[in-house]
Order: C-alpha cells, then sequence, then structure tokens
C-alpha cells in the first residue's frame, strides 16, 4: 500500500519537477559559458550529443524508421534539457555522478532540446526533462519530470544492466 502511496505521490509532483515548455527565452540561456566541446572534458562525464552522433551512436531513424535498432555497445540514459530550465539544472549534477558511477556499463549523455529541436521532436518531448532509458536489446522507455536519484539508481539497475554479463559477475 505504502508503494502505491508513493507512485501516485510521485506521478502527481512529475508536472511541478519538469518544464512545460522547450523553447527558451535566449536572454536567459547560459550554453555560451560551456565549451561546445563538453565530452571531452572528462572521459566521465555526459557526452553531449548532435543530430549526426545521435544517428551514429544511438538510433539511425533515417535508416530504420519504422524500428527501434540500437546502435551502442553499451545501454545508454539520454537526458533532453535545456539550459535555462530550472529541473534540468537539479538533474544535471546527478548526469554528472552517473557517468562517474556507471562508467564503462552505461552511456550517458545530453541533448539540448533548445540546439536540437529535430531530436527533441522525433521522440515528442514537450517537457523537460525528459530522460530516455535505452537498453541494449529491447525498447528503450522514457521518463519525463526531474527524479530523485536513487530513481535513477533504480531505473538503471532494474532495465539497463539486469541481463549484461556485467550483472551476473
Amino acid at each position: 500500500m505504502n508503494k502505491i502511496i508513493l507512485i501516485l505521490a510521485l506521478a502527481l509532483s512529475l508536472p511541478l519537477m519538469s518544464c512545460s515548455s522547450i523553447t527558451g527565452s535566449e536572454d536567459n540561456k547560459s550554453s555560451e559559458l560551456v565549451s561546445d566541446n563538453k565530452a571531452s572534458d572528462s572521459e566521465m562525464a555526459p557526452e553531449y550529443l548532435t543530430y549526426e552522433t545521435f544517428l551514429e551512436k544511438v538510433w539511425n531513424f533515417e535508416k530504420n524508421p519504422q524500428e527501434w535498432v540500437y546502435e551502442g555497445e553499451l545501454p545508454c540514459v539520454i537526458d533532453f534539457y535545456a539550459d535555462w530550465c530550472k529541473p534540468c539544472k537539479m538533474v544535471a549534477p546527478i548526469m554528472d555522478e552517473m557517468a562517474k558511477t556507471y562508467d564503462g556499463k552505461v552511456k550517458i549523455y545530453k541533448i539540448d532540446v533548445d540546439k536540437e529541436k529535430k531530436l527533441a521532436g522525433v521522440f515528442g518531448i514537450r517537457s523537460i526533462p525528459s530522460v530516455l532509458f535505452a537498453p541494449k536489446v529491447g525498447q528503450p522507455m522514457m521518463q519525463a519530470g526531474a527524479l530523485p536519484k536513487d530513481q535513477y539508481i533504480q531505473i538503471i539497475e532494474s532495465q539497463l544492466l539486469k541481463n549484461t554479463p556485467e550483472s551476473k559477475q
């Protein structure tokens, strides 16, 4: 019964923990302060994807528009975010920590919905943050809204790592 109450409370609070518009004010954007080569700063930092790198590393929907064919070697988590979104800023340090924790087991990617509007459109992103969890085999799942760190860990452990060789050691 407590789990049901917790799930209901979480479901009702999600709209409060997300930005409902993915178009931000140019005045509020802080992207100029962050280098475009973010992934090279550290091996264990989230990697920022563009349209082209998404097609190469995650899913080439131009080649396989009707079928999810995961292109990566490791399962991945993709954080769809915007620099101006306060809940996205709350999730960012969690994603940074997850990149370190799951280095070599799960890839952590980030997609700026203001820069990559076409990718946001492909996934029907209407609320940010939205996080896509893609297992190496099987269908991905999308989670809208900011979650606590322990819930991201639970999803990664139960959905992305449950049937990998690493989880059996």
